[in-house]
């Protein structure tokens, strides 16, 4: 009997956060393919819309990458009565609308086709003060990138481990197919870069949290950008802890970050 009631408690205690996975196609028109994403939505809120968070991945990841890098994340829109949304971007896009190659169109994808058909096909409250989006590495670069450059759209973002200012490394990550090399196109590598980008924000525009583990090679660009917010005065949560660049820190740094959205979602913050 004892033994009856701990696997019912265990199957009861599963079902509590038995959140609805999808792996979907959303077609780019811009780019002339489909883009997979996962979207994560939860069964315990059937009747409201919802706020949606996107999460972007890293350089050689996945639209796969979050959901498996954090597997919590289906307890968590369950709990709090959130939808994640995990689209693919790309190998190396770093998520812009590449000035080389007309083909790397990840901008104009997020913002004008992905928001849209999620917001068109899903329960989501459609407007900024319930969107958020945020990233790991190339993803960490491409969520700040994106809200800084469509404050009519996002709310408030983060990054993890982000990957704020690649100019230190010009021939990393394929970033030079994209923009071109350093020393021929200096003004796109200081164009796509966050650390400039923040030069078009001023305070209030977005709620910001960034964080990076202390042994992480990019923890260098992210004080630089900390301290240029500073300097800007535009308020934003910075934290470093602990950690690398690699799965475990970030599977841990989420759930600050998915807290502090959930927050300015309620505005508690």
């Amino acid at each position: 009997m004892k033994l009856l009631i701990s696997v019912l408690l265990s199957i009861l205690t599963f079902s509590t956060y038995a959140a609805r996975v999808d792996t979907i196609l959303v077609h780019s028109t811009i780019m002339n393919k489909n883009v997979k994403c996962v979207v994560i939505q939860p069964t315990t809120n059937t009747t409201s819309n919802l706020p949606v968070i996107y999460l972007l991945h890293g350089h050689s990841g996945s639209y796969a990458q979050w959901p498996t890098t954090a597997p919590q994340l289906s307890q968590k829109a369950d709990q709090l009565g959130l939808i994640f949304v995990s689209p693919d971007g790309g190998y190396d896009s770093w998520y812009f609308d590449s000035p080389v190659d007309s083909t790397v169109r990840y901008e104009t994808f997020m913002t004008k086709e992905l928001l849209p058909y999620i917001d068109s096909h899903y329960p989501t409250i459609a407007d900024r003060a319930h969107r958020a989006i945020t990233g790991l590495s190339m993803g960490g670069h491409g969520a700040l990138f994106l809200s800084i450059r469509h404050k009519d759209l996002f709310g408030a973002a983060g990054a993890t481990s982000g990957g704020v200012d690649f100019r230190p490394f010009p021939n990393s990550w394929n970033i030079k197919k994209d923009l071109g090399t350093i020393t021929e196109h200096p003004e796109y590598w200081d164009a796509y870069t966050v650390v400039t980008a923040v030069d078009q924000l001023q305070n209030g525009e977005l709620k910001l949290i960034i964080d990076c583990g202390t042994s992480d090679f990019f923890l260098t660009v992210n004080r630089q950008l900390h301290q240029k917010l500073l300097e800007k005065k535009i308020d934003h949560d910075y934290i470093e802890r602990p950690g690398g660049h690699n799965g475990a820190y970030w599977r841990n740094s989420i759930d600050y970050q998915i807290l502090f959205f959930w927050k300015f979602f309620q505005k508690l913050s």
